[in-house]
């Protein structure tokens, strides 16, 4: 049987998730597929080309090196390294969207794309749905974090459903939260013209999708609350053919010499694509997970996820033991925040998740004073959402 389950906690905590058995460090807690999962659009936009469905990276490593280099003749060593099989890719024939094989374009298929298929209108910016992302785009720049299209496949996914309520009974697992919180969630993600924009985005949203049975979604409470749900819950997704070369590489057993002249290629390529892309190395999106959403945040988290099979499918990882009964934690924070005061790492997490920490490390640190060392002030400004993107986007 699994290896874990969820369980409620309290009130104030929510669920939480917990061992049933003993874990290994190092061993596989899950593998979880989201119930529903959608790229990010400007990163769509920049060519960051994956899969429609499981958002599988579709260019060749190669490819991929180059296009984040600027550089066309650049020759990736070991080509047969590279996981990406395109004599597999396939198009939607009414609207051309991509998926990496027959399974994920029959799968998005059933589950959302009739509803949302654009068909020859792909192009047109007067279709409702275009209007829509557009609208998205103008009021959510890079680094991204959410994407109104995982609620319009949300809608899609009920629309299509025989069995409407089964789908509802699994959107109504993910966490909610009250209406003040609500408000904070949304300001978070769309600034201060929030009030403004959410009802843009309402009228928008439901011109492109509307439907009886989910009337209440499309109302402006109802609305909030999806935005509010897709902001607390939405599990950051990276793949990259690159990335997944790169472990390839890794892992070959070579002769020193060549190991070491490899090893400082890879380096070298990295600092390059840093100088011209940035931070911007994987294809992201987003996604909703049932499990993984109610892993509860730590300090010194025991777990950590991660998407090793450059798609959709998210894995839950022991990073220490973990006996049966043991609650099972994920860290918000990335390194850097981790090593912050309580204090710093507090405000992060209230101004972002909105809760207080009360894990053995910061309870331990409960007597610290509330201030924040003086190297921390300068860094204080600087915490934005880039860092909060944290490893949950790591590769």
């Amino acid at each position: 049987g699994a290896a874990a389950e969820a369980r409620f906690i309290s009130s104030a905590k929510g669920k939480g998730l917990f061992a049933t058995k003993n874990i290994r460090k190092g061993e596989t807690v899950f593998v979880e597929r989201p119930v529903v999962s959608s790229q990010f659009l400007w990163n769509a936009l920049y060519n960051y080309r994956a899969c429609d469905h499981c958002l599988r990276a579709l260019e060749t490593a190669e490819e991929n090196a180059q296009r984040l280099l600027g550089k066309s003749n650049l020759v990736l060593p070991h080509p047969e390294q590279c996981s990406i099989r395109k004599d597999l890719h396939q198009q939607c024939s009414q609207c051309q969207v991509t998926y990496c094989s027959a399974e994920c374009r029959q799968a998005a298929l059933e589950q959302y794309h009739q509803v949302l298929c654009l068909g020859p209108s792909r192009d047109d910016p007067t279709h409702p749905l275009n209007k829509l992302q557009e609208a998205w785009r103008n009021m959510h720049y890079p680094p991204e974090t959410s994407s109104i299209m995982l609620m319009a496949r949300m809608v899609a996914s009920v629309k299509q459903a025989k069995d409407k309520e089964w789908w509802i009974k699994v959107f109504s697992q993910f966490c909610s939260k009250t209406a003040n919180e609500e408000e904070e969630i949304v300001h978070k993600l769309l600034g201060d013209k929030f009030k403004g924009q959410l009802e843009l985005l309402r009228l928008l949203f439901t011109e492109a999708l509307y439907d009886e049975y989910l009337s209440r979604w499309f109302t402006p409470e109802g609305f909030r609350s999806l935005f509010a749900l897709v902001g607390t819950n939405g599990q950051g997704i990276g793949t990259s053919s690159l990335s997944q070369w790169v472990h390839a590489c890794d892992a070959l057993d070579l002769p020193m010499l060549q190991r070491e002249e490899l090893d400082a290629f890879i380096d070298q390529l990295y600092k390059d694509i840093e100088k011209e892309s940035g931070e911007f190395l994987n294809c992201e999106g987003s996604g909703l997970y049932v499990l993984q959403s109610c892993c509860n945040h730590s300090c010194i988290p025991n777990a950590e996820t991660s998407f090793p099979e450059n798609n959709f499918l998210l894995h839950l990882t022991a990073l220490e033991d973990i006996e049966a009964g043991e609650e099972i934690c994920i860290s918000y924070l990335d390194c850097c925040q981790r090593e912050r005061s309580r204090h710093s790492r507090n405000k992060i997490l209230r101004e972002n998740y909105l809760f207080t920490c009360s894990c053995p490390k910061c309870l331990a640190q409960a007597d610290d004073a509330d201030v924040t060392s003086d190297e921390e002030e300068e860094g204080e400004g600087e915490t934005d959402d880039a860092e909060l993107e944290d490893e949950m986007t790591d590769v």
